[in-house]
């Protein structure tokens, strides 16, 4: 059986890595296409070596970059996780780290024309149908790539990518605060559920014996932890209006802790079920409009809590990352009016990727 080749940009994206599709080049049907997916990355394998999977879960992604259905988005962009070690493809999150290489390849492709030297992408996240705007550097009508910007997890320098997000807030669990207060007690642990961007419940390390600044590794070797954690995962999923969440990849759990390196709060994220060696784009923007909240868990950590125009380095495993937050006191509760971030992104290699022609076969 011949093989089906289909064209993709392999692309770093912020932190993550993965093959970014044209829409028109997958099959149409959802559950076929994630049998290509999978096929394509190699999942379930957990070394992926039948595919171009990196074997962890921030190199087993993808980014779906079509023509946009909404008015006011340059493009779709749609992320789907290939999980590593299961056939399963979840749709029910959105990456912000692949968001940054949107952009770029929405601009390469030919789907956005470049505008001068700084050009804006509006994009349409399709998982939570909201948009974010990228800043994408194009002096004489060509993408760059290198420049002075900096981010920890990445080596070297890029060209920064400025993102704004615009009404991302409750984009997953129809609200900014699901229950409506800043404060739950489940299973006699205080936490507070948010989802601006990226349903995340806060909670205090030192609640679970840990000071927030165990390794990722070492904090999965803990099965006791793991456990109470997990525990606290599925019921916390149902008070954030995601239903069962045994098989979804929110919401994501975070330790926080004092910081230990002059930033606002220091962070251990589960992801769900490994440790962020980072901290995921939305999940940061999360974490940051939790410490901005007065009376939330954050807050006893950063100080009181304060309205309106407020940046935050959120410490994470191997660094910080920054998040510029703009909030206020709305009618019904807290208002985020914008979100901020740098990302940076590079395109590593562009060609057509196989999967095998029985899983799909296509004349092209």
């Amino acid at each position: 059986m011949l093989q089906t080749a289909i064209p993709c940009t392999l692309m770093r994206g912020g932190t993550s890595k993965g093959p970014f599709f044209l829409g028109a080049d997958l099959p149409a049907d959802s559950d076929l296409r994630d049998r290509v997916l999978l096929a394509a990355l190699g999942s379930p394998d957990v070394r992926q070596i039948d595919g171009v999977g990196g074997a962890d879960s921030l190199t087993s992604k993808v980014a779906v970059v079509s023509s946009p259905t909404r008015p006011d988005a340059d493009v779709d962009y749609l992320f789907l996780q290939v999980l590593v070690d299961e056939a399963r493809v979840d749709t029910s999150q959105n990456c912000g780290n692949m968001l940054a290489g949107i952009g770029p390849f929405a601009i390469e492709r030919g789907l956005v024309a470049p505008a001068g030297a700084l050009t804006p992408v509006r994009i349409h996240m399709v998982n939570t149908n909201t948009v974010a705007v990228a800043h994408v550097q194009t002096p004489h009508g060509r993408v760059r790539y290198d420049g002075p910007a900096r981010i920890d997890g990445v080596p070297g320098t890029a060209a920064p990518i400025r993102i704004d997000f615009l009404d991302i807030a409750g984009g997953s669990c129809g609200a900014l605060l699901p229950t409506g207060r800043v404060r739950d007690v489940v299973a006699g642990v205080e936490l507070t559920l948010i989802d601006n961007g990226m349903p995340v419940v806060i909670l205090r390390a030192s609640d679970f014996g840990q000071t927030g600044r165990e390794t990722p590794a070492e904090l999965e070797a803990n099965a006791e932890l793991r456990m109470r954690v997990e525990a606290l995962r599925l019921a916390a999923g149902a008070l954030m209006n995601l239903g069962d969440v045994t098989k979804k990849t929110v919401p994501k759990m975070c330790l926080i802790a004092p910081p230990r390196n002059g930033g606002a709060i220091a962070t251990r994220t589960f992801i769900p079920h490994t440790v962020h060696k980072a901290i995921g784009v939305f999940g940061a923007v999360s974490v940051a409009t939790v410490c901005a909240l007065p009376g939330s868990i954050a807050a006893d950590v950063t100080g009181a809590g304060e309205y309106g125009v407020r940046s935050f380095e959120i410490e994470h495993p191997t660094g910080f990352f920054t998040v510029e937050m703009e909030i206020a006191a709305g009618a019904h509760g807290p208002l985020v009016r914008r979100s901020a971030l740098l990302r940076t992104a590079r395109a590593l290699m562009r060609g057509d990727l196989f999967v095998p022609g029985d899983i799909w076969s296509q004349t092209r």
